[in-house]
């Protein structure tokens, strides 16, 4: 059987270079040991690079030992909100670069997501058709650009265009609005905690808002299982029902809309992905590995899908990510 991992991260070292010169005052690189470099927000440590993320000869040796066959990869955070406008545009270029060369080394074994300015629209627009034509078979952004909403109206051209191409989306966490306030830096909060709650967030507020009728075509893909949208989706049904506000938008339950969103599996314990697949569907789910971050497990997250009852394996493995990437 094969496996598909649709949420798995490469960097590029120019990438890397461009954020040491650029990323403040947010963000710096700094030693997190003797050996190992550390990416920083306001002084506190967030992401931690890995060999894996600039090594495809590694990547690729460490699917055939998982047993992976297809890797969709990635940039992750804090991808190319930082800097100004040349500086966005140049960091989207660089990684979209380096992922189309890192497909054309490996046709067999690589395909990959664009990066996007996206606090830059018409710029945003450009790289799209530019990424688009070199290869790319999705689009990744962040839960909040900088802070910023995803379904603030200024970024609904790119929503449009990306509608229009019929484009798979992850969405993956980043430090969310408020981390400094929370303290979310104390014990690495931001990692376990606060990044499963930025998913959540923006994944309600597409529910919520009426985005996703909006862009019928869109495929929203939430990160790691969901975040905690499975867990809570029973109660947001029971909002919807019993609270005022949260029905004057949509005219059906959270669930039904929950029913229209993929995941990927990327969760640590059985229960959590038998949740998420009741909630999103057997057809909304795909393997994924979060490798090469520290957090990541290739090989326990395929065994957690080997595990699946034989009517859900084959579709989480590989075939809804067939089908909603074209590949």
């Amino acid at each position: 059987m094969r496996y598909i991992d649709v949420h798995t991260h490469m960097l590029d070292r120019q990438w890397l270079e461009l954020l040491k010169q650029k990323g403040g005052p947010r963000y710096s690189v700094e030693p997190l040991t003797s050996e190992v470099e550390g990416i920083y927000k306001h002084g506190a440590h967030f992401m931690t690079p890995m060999p894996g993320h600039f090594d495809y000869d590694l990547r690729v040796k460490d699917m055939d030992q998982a047993g992976v066959d297809l890797a969709i990869v990635s940039l992750t955070c804090p991808n190319v909100f930082w800097g100004d406008e040349s500086v966005s545009c140049q960091a989207a270029r660089i990684v979209n670069d380096s992922m189309a060369e890192g497909q054309r080394n490996y046709p067999n074994r690589i395909r990959w997501l664009l990066s996007l300015p996206w606090e830059y629209p018409a710029e945003a627009l450009k790289e799209l058709d530019r990424a688009h034509d070199k290869g790319a078979v999705g689009v990744m952004v962040l839960a909040n650009i900088a802070e910023r909403q995803l379904t603030e109206d200024a970024f609904a051209p790119i929503w449009k265009a990306i509608d229009d191409k019929g484009l798979p989306v992850l969405v993956h966490p980043a430090d969310p609005p408020g981390t400094d306030e929370m303290q979310l830096a104390e014990h690495s909060l931001t990692a376990t905690v606060g990044f499963m709650f930025d998913t959540t967030l923006a994944i309600t507020r597409m529910v919520f808002s009426g985005f996703l009728d909006r862009y019928p075509n869109l495929k929203i893909i939430a990160a790691h299982a969901g975040g905690t949208v499975p867990y809570l989706a029973g109660r947001m049904d029971r909002a919807w029902e019993m609270t005022p506000g949260t029905r004057n938008v949509i005219a059906e339950p959270p669930s039904s809309y929950l029913k229209r969103i993929y995941y990927d599996a990327v969760c640590y314990r059985r229960q959590a992905l038998a949740l998420c697949i009741e909630v999103g569907g057997a057809d909304k789910v795909m393997y994924g590995s979060d490798y090469p971050h520290d957090i990541g497990d290739m090989k326990g997250c395929r065994e957690r899908v080997d595990a699946l009852p034989a009517d859900q394996r084959a579709a989480v493995a590989y075939k809804n990510a067939e089908r909603i990437f074209k590949l």
